[in-house]
């Protein structure tokens, strides 16, 4: 797959520019795991890219920053809640930094829309990133900084970055959607016409 050269640029920038995030969670014969929370719009095709990357051990679609106790996807979905779609990744950090997974972050929304990611409009589907401490917080602000310098497109980035809060997984039939159902979710992603906006935004990944 050849990678555009501002994607390349960016995340070595970010590299440069940051050291990696966040503190480690520790627990007998337990690896040093850490946590990322990023909505992108529907958590079905947020799952894959940050499946594939080596150093990911999870990936959880569900639902954050709202306030309404132990919401359903009826009520998220309708708006009103206050909540947007969301995966939640734990990860390795010895084998992939944040500064990486923002870096997959970008690639894979459209940053310049607000209340919405493609076929998807309402607050519930907006790009938000949220950390879960001050490294996080430095890098989050600093990727979009770059983001900013570097951008293949004119629009501004609007994506928000927020502090962590409660994380509600999703009801089970939406975890790893695209491997229970690849022809519904292939259908899906086509008909919202996701790639084809993200190629106009970063480049063909071809």
């Amino acid at each position: 797959m050849k990678i555009p050269a501002v994607r390349t640029s960016y995340l070595l920038l970010l590299l440069a520019w940051l050291p990696a995030a966040g503190s480690a969670e520790t627990g007998p014969g337990k690896a040093n795991l850490e946590t990322a929370t990023f909505a992108g719009g529907c958590f079905w095709c947020m799952e894959p890219p940050f499946d594939k990357l080596d150093g990911v051990i999870s990936t959880t679609s569900g639902y954050t920053g709202g306030h309404k106790k132990n919401p359903t996807y009826k009520e998220v979905s309708r708006g009103g809640t206050g909540h947007t779609e969301a995966v939640q990744i734990v990860y390795d950090p010895e084998k992939v930094s944040y500064a990486e997974l923002l870096d997959v972050f970008w690639r894979n929304i459209d940053p310049t829309t607000e209340d919405g990611q493609f076929c998807d409009w309402g607050s519930q589907y907006r790009s938000e990133i949220f950390y879960h401490d001050a490294e996080q917080q430095q890098l989050a602000k600093h990727s979009k900084s770059a983001l900013d310098e570097l951008k293949p497109f004119k629009e501004p980035v609007v994506t928000l970055l927020t502090r962590a809060s409660v994380f509600y997984p999703a009801e089970n039939y939406h975890q790893d959607y695209y491997l229970k159902n690849p022809v519904r979710y292939k259908f899906y992603r086509y008909g919202c016409g996701r790639d084809k906006r993200l190629d106009e935004l970063w480049g063909s990944s071809d």
